[in-house]
């Protein structure tokens, strides 16, 4: 019997359209070449490690029951795995201009939703590899995204069992009807939410995931304030990126005894208010800017659950219980953008998210968050999910920081220099921003609407003078 898809997977199937393409992205740099063969070879290897990327979603006749997943017995690595170049010496804004064409692009839904760019002809060298995986085909517990797998931790590939992949005979279409009508008998209620979904009345498709934010929802006012992040946006992508070092959030976190995400939220609301004030936007001393932040926790012995600073130095975390539940927790959380001091926005998040932690507020999820590092696009794709279960005029910004290992990784043997997470734009938001920390430093990945948000890069610019500022504050 084909699986069904769950009723959040669902969701975010019936949750595209044409200007909010669902797919979670991501840009690895390697530092030299890998040839495509050698890569078609690498993936085909580890797609045992992650089945779902060989099935295709198919659909039940009359939305008489959620879609099921199903072998796709035509399955084309090279039509997943593709092959693209820059001008040499290919520069990074013609790498974010091509990764920004590739993300308004949405995917084939007649095959497994998922594509890979193999991406030559980078200065000094270098590679880039651009995946895209939509997020109903990696939830964070289960399904894994695709890069968790192919990436290890030595130039030494691990082994990999080679298996003969053999795909199954895909159900009659009466089969599927005849499986509808006894599940729709046997659960009426979840007949009625499956054709809601698709008719394209989200709101009952999306319960399960709403009924995992209530907590959040009661830290926070109804509707979100009136900001230029929220607006009409088109299928149209910029991107754009910054590389900071870990070092010197620590650096904050030592000086004024706050968290490292603690200190990321804070450059990127002095980054947010000076951008608004570029634009000329009316900025009081009360403005701010709601966004949802996921953050990693942890809950032991039946106590309220504590934020794990995940890019403190190791050492600072071996208090944290061997056996304790490890979760990922949202927060929706006012950044003081009215604010003009560095050092007093650092002391309002930090004390909002500490009241956050102490409260318990683990909503989503249980997803395992491992000590020694992560896999980044799967937990960003945990953060999407909380988004998606709350109306976006309760927030203005979704903001994902997520850990990464402090050592190198490796694809096929070459190094991994930077890593880049890319998340989807949700409705009426102009801006997704997604932190991923690996070795040693923190790369952000900004994701804008092409017209309603032509300025990132100024955003960008900001972002680095917001460092500059609190690092000013420390010394």
């Amino acid at each position: 019997m084909a699986t069904r898809l769950t009723t959040q997977d669902a969701t975010f199937y019936f949750l595209e359209a044409s200007s909010t393409p669902m797919h979670l992205g991501s840009l690895a740099i390697l530092e030299s070449g890998i040839s495509y063969e050698d890569l078609l070879t690498h993936v085909e290897q580890r797609l045992a490690l992650v089945p779902r990327y060989r099935q295709r979603v198919r659909e039940v006749a009359l939305g008489l029951a959620r879609p099921v997943w199903v072998d796709d017995r035509e399955f084309d690595i090279t039509y997943h795995v593709r092959r693209s170049a820059l001008p040499r010496p290919g520069s990074d804004a013609q790498l974010h201009d091509l990764v920004a064409r590739l993300t308004s692009r949405p995917l084939d839904r007649s095959r497994p939703l998922w594509e890979m760019y193999l991406v030559e002809g980078l200065s000094d060298n270098r590679v880039a590899i651009f995946t895209k995986s939509h997020s109903a085909l990696v939830d964070g517990d289960k399904a894994s995204e695709i890069s968790q797998v192919l990436l290890d931790p030595s130039s030494t590939p691990r082994p990999v069992v080679d298996e003969l992949w053999m795909p199954t005979r895909e159900p009659r279409e009466a089969e599927l009807v005849l499986d509808a009508l006894v599940e729709m008998i046997a659960r009426p209620s979840e007949g009625a939410a499956t054709l809601r979904m698709a008719l394209g009345d989200l709101a009952g498709g999306a319960a399960e995931v709403a009924g995992n934010v209530a907590a959040v929802v009661r830290t926070a006012a109804v509707s979100a304030p009136t900001t230029p992040l929220n607006a009409t946006i088109s299928r149209n992508r910029r991107f754009a990126t910054v590389r900071t070092e870990l070092e010197d959030y620590r650096t904050v976190r030592r000086r004024f005894g706050c968290t490292v995400n603690d200190a990321i939220l804070a450059v990127l609301t002095g980054a947010l208010r000076n951008w608004l004030l570029s634009r000329g936007e009316p900025v009081t001393a009360y403005s701010t800017v709601r966004a949802l932040v996921p953050m990693a926790t942890y809950v032991s012995g039946g106590g309220a659950a504590e934020e794990i600073d995940m890019e403190a130095d190791p050492a600072e975390r071996e208090h944290i219980p061997d056996n304790a539940e490890r979760k990922v927790s949202s927060l929706l959380v006012d950044l003081p953008v009215g604010e003009p001091n560095a050092v007093v926005r650092l002391s309002q998040i930090a004390h909002a998210t500490e009241a956050h932690s102490r409260a318990g507020g683990t909503v989503t999820a249980q997803t395992l968050v491992r000590m020694s590092g992560t896999a980044p696009a799967t937990l960003h794709a945990v953060g999407l999910r909380v988004a998606s279960g709350l109306s976006q005029r309760m927030f203005n910004l979704m903001i994902t920081n997520v850990p990464g290992p402090q050592s190198p990784l490796y694809l096929d043997g070459v190094r991994m220099l930077e890593m880049y997470p890319v998340s989807p734009l949700l409705k009426n938001q102009t801006l997704s921003v997604g932190l991923t920390s690996y070795d040693g430093r923190v790369y952000y990945g900004l994701n804008a609407d092409r017209d309603a948000m032509s300025d990132v890069e100024v955003v960008t610019a900001l972002l680095y003078e917001s460092l500059e500022e609190l690092l000013d504050a420390c010394g």
